[in-house]
């Protein structure tokens, strides 16, 4: 069989494939300092900093809720009573607090600690912190169509460095046209950002450590399995790291609207 005829057999396997049903669970990190947010975060935690008249946790979790999540595991750390008394009362999606009061355990130790309330399946992860316009397509929604289970311990949102607005980094990715994805290199300028988003499978934390650690080590192991994999964001990734970024932001979602 020549390499163009395997390569069609292929296409056609994926695209007949049962899709695997949306995850109704997911893994809301709200729990960080929020340092380049400050004077902002030395009151309140960087996820109840208002941008458009709503607290950036609640785009998060009201994409969430669209997307068809029933629950969703917020972890707290910085002010976290805040956090609590601000989700009193939310009914989609359902929040389970997952308390880090006193040990903050960084993005991967947050997730592991939080494994048992996750479920079996795969699950979103969804930065409290990150925005976004939507394109014509939902980009949950995405997501959970082009998760493949069987290919990939992470599919992650990407969002291009050059039109997203607040964002002047070098980027953290590399998307190849299998859709994994390769880490930047310490001098190399790549042309996507994470951008905070993406489903992920319990296998990506097979054998991972106790303790606090980031959640980037588990995504190089993937990456050198081949099974980190990215899509790219539909509509526009707006960056809103520090307090001026958030008029900038907010400019763009009223001339969306408009």
């Amino acid at each position: 069989m020549s390499e163009s005829t395997a390569a069609v057999f292929e296409n056609r396997r994926r695209a007949t494939r049962a899709a695997p049903a949306a995850p109704r669970r997911a893994m809301v990190l709200a729990a960080g300092i929020g340092i380049r947010m400050r004077p902002l975060t030395d009151r309140m935690p960087k996820p109840l900093v208002s941008v458009g008249g709503r607290a950036l946790i609640d785009h998060v979790l009201d994409r969430a809720a669209d997307a068809g999540v029933e629950r969703a595991v917020v972890n707290v750390h910085h002010f976290a009573d805040q956090i609590e008394h601000h989700l009193t009362g939310r009914v989609r999606p359902h929040v389970v607090i997952s308390d880090e009061r006193q040990r903050l355990l960084d993005t991967g130790g947050g997730i592991v600690n939080s494994l048992a309330s996750l479920g079996g399946g795969p699950f979103y992860l969804v930065n409290a912190d990150t925005i976004w316009i939507e394109g014509v397509r939902p980009n949950l929604d995405r997501l959970a169509v082009a998760f493949d289970p069987a290919e990939m311990d992470a599919l992650l949102l990407l969002a291009p460095t050059a039109t997203s607005i607040g964002y002047e980094g070098r980027g953290d990715y590399a998307l190849g046209a299998d859709g994994r994805l390769r880490r930047r290199g310490e001098r190399e300028i790549v042309p996507f950002v994470y951008a905070g988003a993406g489903i992920l499978s319990p296998s990506l934390f097979d054998e991972a450590p106790a303790g606090p650690f980031s959640l980037t080590r588990l995504f190089d192991r993937a990456e050198a399995q081949g099974r980190l994999h990215g899509l790219r964001l539909e509509g526009l990734w707006m960056h809103v790291g520090t307090p001026a970024a958030i008029a900038e932001a907010e400019a763009a979602i009223i001339a969306s609207a408009a």
